[in-house]
């Protein structure tokens, strides 16, 4: 292996650690405060699925070395979402139904996707 594929790998692994730890303590802080305030509301929820959509991402991509389309788009609905949650009632209309059709058409796109990796593995099994 060349020196410099080896610092790539390196550089890679700690990056990934910092992210997964980074997102994992984020959470903690999270839980931490909604149990100290007495106060979880849905957008500290959405909040927590967001880190632990970004957790199983970089654990998905340790254990394949790849990370599945569907896992970034699908932490793109939730931030959408929580976005929508948060500031839905003081939105303008339009803005509203942009950011719903985003979700829409993302939602549209991990499907696809979904249905791209099963037509992937079927050809595999044929081949």
């Amino acid at each position: 292996m060349s020196m410099t594929k080896m610092i790539f790998e390196w550089g890679e692994k700690s990056i990934l650690l910092v992210i997964g730890a980074g997102a994992f303590a984020a959470a903690l802080i999270e839980i931490y405060t909604a149990i100290i305030d007495y106060d979880l509301q849905i957008e500290k929820l959405f909040t927590l699925f967001i880190y632990a959509e970004i957790i199983g991402m970089v654990g998905a991509y340790t254990s394949s070395s790849r990370i599945p389309v569907t896992l970034p788009i699908i932490i793109a609905i939730t931030a959408l979402c929580r976005l929508i949650v948060m500031h839905g009632k003081d939105m303008d209309a339009m803005v509203l139904m942009g950011e719903s059709g985003s979700v829409l058409l993302l939602a549209g796109a991990a499907y696809i996707m979904s249905l791209k990796g099963k037509l992937s593995l079927e050809k595999r099994k044929l081949h």
